[in-house]
């Protein structure tokens, strides 16, 4: 059976905060996945091919024909914010966390 600490570590790598109650359905969860794999295991696979695709059909496709794209006005007509021919988005990391992860 997966101790406690096991889960506790794998939660910790993960960044997961799990309570007590989790601890212990994720140690028993855990652990009938890995009884079950092992019971797998004993299956006798010597004559069995790989088996790759369940599908056989292939997906159809259209002929890729060159258009004439939007031009930089047309592109920003829709645009919320727009500053000198760009986008403007909301800055997603800030200045001060780029120097963190640089140092």
């Amino acid at each position: 059976m997966i101790d406690k600490e096991t889960v506790i570590k794998v939660a910790q790598l993960s960044k997961l905060q799990l309570t007590e109650e989790e601890i212990e359905l994720f140690s028993v969860q855990l652990s009938d996945i890995l009884k079950f794999i092992e019971k797998l295991e004993e299956l006798d696979t010597e004559n069995i091919l790989p088996f790759y695709e369940l599908n056989q059909q292939e997906a159809p496709m259209r002929d890729d024909i060159p258009g004439e794209g939007l031009s930089n006005q047309e592109a920003l007509s829709n645009a919320p914010q727009a500053e000198n021919g760009f986008f403007v988005v909301p800055r997603v990391v800030s200045a001060e966390q780029i120097k963190e992860a640089s140092s």
